[in-house]
């Protein structure tokens, strides 16, 4: 303003009052959903009701059921569904159509320190502090009445019907009566901040019902009068007449007094942004407590880059236990002490005791069963399910197995931090024992002689078998010429080797003379070790091609109906058939015996069945057993064509989108392929998930 060149010069000067005769009664309406040129001004508006600590307000407006625009049939047929056919006083609607709608407000900021309504009159300009900014839309709440009305209608008609039966079967009842523990704090302020409680809340406060009066209503204009300052003297615009450091004050306010409004959310959730403001320790310890199982590079991907891996190895030390080479959360973490179980109410300290006896037996084993943990910790079973369901998966016939695979990777990187928890897990295994009566050799795997098959290449197993020839070659070779030379001499040269070899006495076999085109049977094999005389575990005669066993019979019978009914199995899910199919069967019936994997696998494949080599990805962890899948590959159907389409498709991707498929079975079949037989064939041999399309049995986690 000092300088003579100014480029902003002032055009007008006026007065500027504060009226506050409306300052806890203003509210600016918005309608969010209407064009500005359809306003609800000449709208015959047949009720309104406010509830004023929640600023919250209802406006029944009446519907121009006359209008060009207005269903008619629509209109009956809703006013049909909330209220019946019944003519009743709490109908919403008397004329049996709709003929009006609700309007329910929501806050549109709950600050409004900032915002006034301002009139100008006359070179004064006038403001009123607002008390709410509303936004009104229209209500749907008929729509809940009318699935009420149709619940009580049927609720209504099985009463009915059952009456009779109800009556003649009326008897006593047996009551359940329990008594709930006392609430404590922390629980009672859980169930403050629930959203079933504040709902309750605000149901409570009753509606201040008003009268509306329009726009161009006498009412009106004299409350509008009210948006003028009544008192033009100095007294009462004293609010406005500020000294320019305190003009400048409230223009640009001190940072320290800044107030950050953040948006409401549930309390357990937290950005990125917010947390990498806190201190590393407790960024450790937060993201700990909301993952709980986790490997240490995975957590210095969330932290801020250059963030000191050592200091952050010091921080989860405190936070965290090592189990596999991944870090597990602490139990009092979880549970700090004067807490309790959400679920039986439990003490916080013995929830710790429970928890760190399933972190330690998955230092010892990477599966665990849940009826052996529940056994030692006497816990309750939703407490246990809790525990395992924080760090583990559980598996068909193998329990709970820990969640991450072993972080060797990080155990040889930091052999020291290793080394320093596995003290820590000494100490806390020394203190379980005494807590739980139990010893470390309790939970010991069973030694077997079986347990741990040694696998033999096939090179080895070809070397091994030349090498026993040639040992066994000349003393076969030499039996042979005495069998040929007579049956005397024969027993006579065999007694002798048998006693030459210290061997015990062998049991004497009634010989026959061979002719010369005969050959001897090999014997070298040891018929003690096939089990009831069978080979492979199951009765069948030699494949002298493949140098074992063919299926059964009655196996194959198994197989060939399995799969037309199937289509698509897993070598898991066969085997698991083929248990509930032996156990239905009466007793002495079975004569299949112990059918091993590779018996099963071959009477699949003679039936006319193939595997489908599914390329899954790496990060499934699935077993054997569940990535062998077997399909019916030819049944004599016209269908076959179809299915082996899909089988194609299947070998080149682990899942496929149904379009992909029926574009496949046009371009192969042509253009009679139809929408049923699609459906039939995804309906028979696959299983759906997020619009994708997977073989059955191969949707693995």
């Amino acid at each position: 303003m000092a300088s003579g060149d100014d480029d902003d010069p002032i055009i007008q000067e006026f007065d500027v009052y504060l009226a506050k005769s409306l300052a806890d009664k203003l509210y600016l309406f918005q309608y969010p959903v209407r064009p500005s040129t359809m306003t609800y001004d000449d709208a015959t508006h047949l009720s309104a009701k406010i509830k004023p600590k929640q600023q919250k307000v209802e406006l029944e407006v009446a519907m121009n059921t006359m209008s060009p625009n207005y269903c008619r049939s629509k209109g009956e047929q809703i006013a049909l569904n909330v209220d019946g056919t019944t003519c009743e006083e709490s109908n919403l609607y008397s004329v049996k159509m709709m003929d009006k709608q609700t309007l329910t407000s929501i806050q549109a900021t709950t600050d409004t320190s900032r915002y006034a309504a301002a009139i100008f009159r006359k070179g004064e300009f006038h403001l009123t502090p607002l008390q709410g900014i509303l936004q009104m839309r229209p209500s749907f709440s008929y729509l809940d009445k009318a699935d009420t009305k149709h619940r009580e209608r049927e609720a209504a008609n099985e009463a009915g019907g059952d009456s009779s039966q109800d009556e003649a079967e009326e008897d006593t009842k047996q009551v359940t009566v329990r008594f709930s523990r006392p609430e404590s704090e922390q629980a009672r302020q859980r169930r403050v901040q629930s959203y079933e409680f504040l709902q309750k809340k605000q149901a409570e406060e009753p509606w201040a019902h008003l009268h509306y009066h329009g726009i161009k209503d006498g009412r009106s204009e004299h409350e509008r009068q009210y948006l003028f300052c009544q008192n033009m003297g100095a007294t009462e615009s004293t609010e406005l007449v500020k000294t320019p450091s305190e003009y400048l004050a409230m223009l640009m306010p001190p940072v320290t007094e800044e107030k950050i409004v953040r948006p409401s959310g549930p309390s357990n959730v937290l950005s990125m942004a917010q947390l990498r403001t806190l201190p590393l320790g407790d960024q450790v310890k937060t993201l700990m407590k909301n993952v709980k199982v986790m490997p240490f590079a995975n957590l210095m991907g969330l932290l801020a880059p250059g963030t000191d891996s050592t200091a952050v190895l010091r921080c989860i030390q405190q936070v965290a236990m090592l189990v596999q080479g991944n870090w597990v959360v602490k139990s009092d973490v979880l549970y700090p002490k004067s807490s309790c179980s959400p679920h039986s109410g439990v003490p916080a300290e013995v929830l710790c005791r429970g928890r760190d006896f399933v972190m330690w037996r998955f230092t010892q084993e990477r599966s665990i069963m849940r009826k052996e943990v529940a056994a030692v910790i006497k816990l309750p079973p939703e407490d246990v399910k809790d525990f395992l369901e924080q760090m583990a998966v559980p598996r068909v016939n193998r329990g709970w197995e820990f969640a991450l695979p072993s972080d060797r990777e990080f155990v040889k990187k930091h052999p020291d931090v290793a080394q320093r928890q596995s003290m820590l897990w000494l100490g806390i295994q020394a203190k379980l024992e005494k807590v739980f009566n139990f010893s470390k050799e309790d939970f010991a795997p069973k030694k077997d002689s079986q347990a741990e098959p040694v696998h033999v290449s096939g090179e080895q197993r070809l070397k091994a078998a030349r090498e026993g020839a040639r040992d066994q070659q000349a003393s076969l070779q030499k039996d042979l010429d005495t069998r040929r030379k007579g049956p005397a001499s024969g027993s006579k040269a065999a007694a002798a080797a048998a006693a030459s070899s210290g061997s015990a006495p062998a049991i004497r076999v009634k010989q026959e003379p061979l002719s010369d085109s005969e050959e001897p049977m090999d014997t070298t094999s040891d018929a003690s070790a096939i089990p009831n005389g069978s080979v492979n575990g199951y009765p069948g005669s030699p494949d002298p091609q493949n140098g074992h066993a063919a299926p059964g019979p009655e196996l194959q019978d198994f197989v060939r109906t399995t799969f037309r009914r199937h289509f698509v199995l897993t070598l898991s899910e066969v085997k698991r058939l083929l248990n509930l199919h032996l156990a239905a069967l009466p007793p002495g019936r079975c004569s299949l015996g112990t059918v091993s994997d590779r018996a099963l696998q071959d009477a699949i494949l003679v039936n006319q069945c193939k595997q489908i080599l599914v390329p899954f990805p790496p990060q499934i962890r699935a077993a054997s057993d569940e990535q062998k899948v077997f399909a019916l590959w030819e049944s004599g159907e016209t269908f076959d064509r179809y299915r082996q389409i899909l089988f194609e498709l299947f070998m080149k991707n682990y899942r496929v989108r149904r379009n992909l498929v029926q574009s496949r079975l046009t371009q192969e079949l042509g253009d009679n392929v139809t929408k049923s037989d699609v459906d039939r064939l995804l309906k028979d041999c696959c299983v759906s998930q997020g619009g994708m399309w997977y073989l059955k049995g191969t949707m693995l986690s």
